[in-house]
């Protein structure tokens, strides 16, 4: 009786995964685990930036403002020399400007950082089209990302620089 219990063990020993089938199975498990921890990322909602805000926040200056294709006539934001703008929830969302990246014209930069989100403005630099006296415009790509470098805003349209 001894034997056949030993023997019976052995057989079910035998059952299980071999030590390369149970890492797998555990790398599956911890993959799974990771990709339901990371929640969506929300998508931002920009509110434009009339000239009551201009006139309210003091945003007077030489930069580029970003009108996203299909949005009206307002700016969702703002790029000058030392900072950038947007607004959300009627809330003025402050970027500093990223003196190490690109100068974009009339002194903006490509990149802003902030607290919640980043900003990159990207022009067709070879788009440009002179419309008035001090301002040219530019078709724009204008991406924002929230704290975790999630895309949670992606715009083409028109970028007017100026002052």
């Amino acid at each position: 009786m001894r034997w056949y219990a030993a023997g019976l063990a052995l057989i079910v020993a035998a059952c299980g995964p071999t030590p390369e089938e149970q890492a797998a199975a555990d790398a599956r498990d911890v993959a799974e685990v990771k990709a339901n921890q990371d929640a969506p990322a929300e998508q931002l909602v920009l509110d434009p930036i009339r000239y009551r805000e201009i006139e309210k926040f003091e945003l007077y200056g030489a930069g580029c403002s970003f009108v996203p294709d299909g949005g009206g006539l307002g700016a969702v934001a703002i790029a000058m020399a030392d900072e950038g703008f947007a607004i959300r929830n009627g809330e003025l969302l402050r970027f500093a400007a990223d003196k190490g990246s690109s100068e974009l014209p009339y002194l903006a930069r490509r990149e802003y950082d902030g607290l919640e989100y980043s900003f990159t403005l990207d022009l067709d630099e070879a788009s440009g089209e002179k419309t008035g006296i001090e301002t040219s415009d530019y078709r724009g790509t204008l991406t924002v990302r929230d704290s975790s470098d999630a895309v949670v805003y992606r715009a083409e349209g028109l970028t007017q620089c100026g002052a």
